[in-house]
Parts: structure tokens; sequence; C-alpha cells
């Protein structure tokens, strides 16, 4: 849903000129630096985009899921690390607090992740639990007014640069899977908390990654979330949901971008006398990278907007990371076929695109879970007609 076209529509516009004279320009360098710099952070705070989906009352633009997803492919159309240096704020970084936050939790912290004060991040991947969240092992036992925390989460985007945490724990040992974790935040600074190095990555630089440890990590009572243990699964999934919807709309800004990197790259070389453009074997991949973003697209928006409407769709989020995330894959192979030898040289960008999205595969779920996700709900679907 779009509350105001008159109103969103100039946003949009705006947005995508900023992406294009302010960030696009810089996308050598953060890669070189592996860091976004700060005058940039600060201009993307002025943009608001530290809040697009953290409700109005708190400082956010208060987006509905349609918007999010239009803005998201408006922003990821230029290199992945300034979407992800913005893009824990605007999902798994604040929506655990959005969706079952007490009042005065989110008092408290949402105001400042929404103007970009605070950098969250969303802990819950673990060394022995990743595809199989249920089985992981961080433990928070109840001490008088506080919980204590222990335990090694990896994986956790924005980890070195968060100034607070949402973490899973499990707040019930006799419980297994779902029923006994609960969410806790954890501000930066909290005695017992600590932050690994940043993983060296393939790609995504830029974009820090590290582990995060808890030892003995002294966390008050009020701090969980939603002042009840054993519900921290649910407010995980009602995160994931949105976040898949989301990043499947991250998943199709860069191939948008690497769809005209390539278009403009093969209208302007020649090969055998011609145009690259000419050639119909390229004017086919052209047509497979149109045809799947399109696809996309359409897919995301119908998905965002039953959400808007309030309809369950648990399903139809993992049908769209699934798809987004496999399509890009494939966009940026034939993107790097088109530009060929060039395709492989760091000076043209494609071979960066090419590295980065090679994770969307990966995170939220991978492919294979979401398959998974997908036949079971099919079969539930078909078994209750």
């Amino acid at each position: 849903m779009i509350r105001d076209p008159d109103v969103f529509q100039p946003f949009l516009h705006s947005l995508r000129r900023f992406v294009r004279e302010r960030l696009v320009p810089r996308e050598a360098e953060v890669a070189a630096q592996d860091r976004v710099p700060e005058d940039l952070v600060n201009a993307m705070a002025a943009q608001g985009m530290f809040g697009y989906s953290i409700p109005e009352e708190y400082g956010g633009a208060g987006m509905t899921t349609e918007e999010l997803v239009l803005a998201a492919m408006e922003l990821s159309q230029c290199s992945v690390a300034f979407r992800a240096r913005v893009g824990t704020n605007t999902g798994i970084g604040s929506e655990a607090l959005v969706a079952d936050g007490t009042p005065e939790q989110k008092a408290r912290y949402l105001p400042r992740l929404a103007s970009g004060e605070l950098t969250g991040s969303f802990a819950l991947t673990e060394p022995d639990a990743g595809s199989d969240a249920t089985a992981l092992k961080t433990t928070a036992v109840r001490d008088g007014d506080d919980y204590i925390l222990n335990g090694t989460k990896c994986f956790i985007t924005n980890a070195p640069i968060a100034g607070v945490f949402t973490v899973m724990a499990r707040t019930d040992p006799e419980k297994s899977g779902a029923g006994g974790i609960s969410a806790f935040i954890v501000p930066r600074g909290t005695p017992g908390l600590g932050t690994g190095q940043p993983y060296q990555k393939m790609g995504q630089a830029g974009s820090p990654v590290s582990e995060v440890y808890f030892n003995d990590c002294r966390v008050p009572a009020a701090n969980l979330i939603g002042g009840e243990e054993g519900q921290g699964f649910k407010t995980a999934m009602k995160v994931l949901n949105k976040q898949r919807i989301h990043l499947a709309a991250l998943c199709t800004g860069p191939a948008i971008r690497m769809l005209d990197d390539a278009v403009r790259f093969v209208t302007e070389r020649k090969q055998f006398g011609q145009l690259l453009a000419d050639f119909q074997l390229v004017q086919a991949m052209i047509a497979d990278c149109q045809t799947e973003i399109h696809a996309a697209r359409a897919l995301i928006l119908e998905t965002a907007r039953k959400r808007d409407d309030g309809q369950d769709v648990t399903m139809e989020a993992s049908i769209c990371k699934y798809f987004a995330s496999e399509m890009c894959g494939r966009v940026a192979d034939r993107c790097v076929q088109l530009f060929g030898g060039y395709g492989y040289i760091a000076d043209y960008g494609i071979e960066r695109f090419y590295r980065d999205v090679r994770l969307f595969r990966l995170y939220e779920g991978t492919s294979q879970i979401h398959q998974l996700n997908i036949a079971r709900r099919t079969f539930a679907q078909a078994g209750s007609r």
C-alpha cells in the first residue's frame, strides 16, 4: 500500500538521484577502504535512510511494506555496502522492537535507530545453529532482576559497529526447539558483550560482519523484548518474514543495476564490425535478465501488498526471497558474460557485484531451506482443502 502517491513518487525520484549522484561515484572508494566513509553515513542519515520502516511516532518514515520494497529497489542499485550500512536499522536490527517491544523499549531505542545515532544488529545465527535456528545454544539465566547471557553468535551483519543488539537466547533449557527461546536488547558496552574482528569475505567489502560473544553478560530483565519469556522465536519469525520480502527487493536492485551496466556496454562495444547488442545471443541474455527482473519485481510487490492487507504471507515471503536471490545470481552471471574479458576485471565493477550478490542465496535462509519451507506450506495448504 502506498499511502500518498503524490508524496511517495517524488521521494523515490529524490532517492534515485541521491543513489546515482552521491553513492555510485564512491563505490570503488568503499571497496578499497572496506568501509562506508562517515560523510556518506551522515548523508544517508540526513536522507532518513536509517528509519524507513520505523514508525513515525519514533522518528522514522513508517513505511508500509510496499513503500519499503520500492525504496529498497532504488537504494540497492549501488554497492551492497551502502544498503547494508542502513539495512539492519530498516530491517532486522529494529524490527523485533517494532513488532514486539514494550512501549518503554520502543521509546528508548527506536528514535536513536531511526536517526542513525545507533546501528542495530540482529544476533540469531550460531556456529551450530544456522538453518536450524531453533538449535541455538546461547543461554539466558534469570538472576534476580537480570539475565546472564553466555554463548557465541556468528555471521552477524554490522556487529563490529553496532550500538545495540537484538539477541536470541534460550531461557528454558527444558524446552527444546523454539519454545524456550527469548529475545533481548543488549547495548554495546554491556559487560561481558564482545565482538570479533570483521571476517575477510568473498565480497560485500564495506559491510562489516563478525562474531558476537557473551561471557556472563548481565542484562536487565527490563531488556527482555515484550517482557515475556519464550516468545523470542515467534518474534524472530515476524522479523524474518518481513525481512525476506525486503531482502528480495534488495536482490532486485542490484540485478537492475547490473543489467543497466551491461546494456550500456553492449550498445557501445563492437566485435566483427558490429555492436555486441546486434548479436541475437546477446539479445537473448538481455531478454532473460529483463524478464526475470520483472517477474521478481511483480512477485515482491504482490506479496508486499498482501502483507499490508494483513494476510499471512509466510510462504510468499519464502518464495520472494528464494526466487529473487537466485534470479540475481543468474543475472550477475549473464552480465559478466556480456562484458566478456572485461567482466573479470575489477575496473568495470561487474565482478564486484558478481561476488557481492552471491551471499544473497545464503543469508536470511538458504535457497534450500526456502525450498523446504515452500514445499511444506504447499502440502499444508493441500491438506486443508
